[in-house]
């Protein structure tokens, strides 16, 4: 192990930066052709790549010679076949504001975008009075109510959300699971609260609300299916009757807090570690 540390050794800042910028371009990369026909091209361009070197380890000079010439080829076709791809990519990256924009300033956006499509989603069920449990899982795990109902993993968006609470579709009754930007589940099945102090007026849908913010730090919107009202359950303790601009503000407030928070533990770690090596 000597030749690694003598590498390790060896490396500089500039060895750094070099490293970071490639692993954030190849890293850009593989987001970007994710799920495409891309990706597929990529992994059949690793196998003949390999192929290639084990023939010429093996010394196998007719099938070496092959396989050079084919992507010697292969590269044209690349460029003939997904042109369309290669024009996405370009275009992406005219589009990214790489020196205008901070990381973190990204992610607010991004959040701020999530916060959006679930205040979209909600101002049309309530004008439909269609009713609408949305939990959002925050350091207490709700994996036991995800696997309750059906799993979604899917990104955020106001037309999804507002199709799985459509009434008489397969996934209209029951809570939504939202964990960061991902809805993880929907028909899940919450706990009623066992409060006897809870307004009489207040039906299941409340109840499950207030029981599931009882048992666990989330935050739960509710949608009244007979008056479209618009509440909010949090620590077993409910807000009603709220207006979109209310409900904008107490989630950008849960994000804000989230953020607070995940810096004040990366800190903690930081220090407890830190303490451990001086120990």
């Amino acid at each position: 192990m000597s030749w690694l540390k003598d590498i390790m050794l060896n490396i500089g800042i500039k060895d750094l930066i070099d490293i970071f910028i490639v692993a954030f371009a190849i890293y850009k990369m593989y987001i970007l052709i994710k799920e495409t026909r891309a990706e597929q091209l990529l992994k059949g361009i690793f196998i003949i790549l390999f192929l290639t070197n084990v023939s010429k380890w093996l010394e196998l000079y007719t099938t070496n010679w092959i396989l050079e010439k084919g992507m010697t080829v292969g590269v044209i076709a690349i460029l003939i076949v997904f042109q369309p791809e290669l024009r996405r990519a370009l275009e992406y990256i005219g589009r990214t504001k790489f020196l205008s924009k901070s990381f973190i300033e990204i992610q607010r956006e991004e959040e701020e975008q999530m916060v959006d499509e679930i205040i979209e989603a909600v101002a049309s069920l309530s004008r439909q009075k269609i009713g609408a449990l949305i939990v959002f899982e925050r350091e207490t795990g709700l994996n036991e109510v995800v696997e309750t109902g059906t799993k979604i993993k899917g990104t955020v968006s106001s037309s999804l959300l507002i199709n799985i609470f459509i009434p008489n579709t397969p996934l209209h009754d029951g809570a939504v699971v939202i964990k960061d930007d991902t809805i993880k589940a929907a028909a899940c099945l919450l706990p009623l609260s066992e409060n006897m102090q809870i307004n009489k007026e207040l039906g299941t849908r409340h109840r499950a609300a207030i029981g599931i913010s009882e048992l666990s730090d989330c935050l739960v919107i509710i949608v009244s299916e007979e008056t479209g009202g618009i509440s909010v359950a949090e620590s077993g303790r409910l807000m009603r009757y709220l207006d979109v601009k209310a409900l904008k503000d107490i989630l950008m407030k849960t994000e804000e807090k989230s953020e607070i928070k995940q810096g004040l533990m990366a800190k903690w770690r930081k220090k407890l570690y830190g303490k451990k090596e001086e120990e």
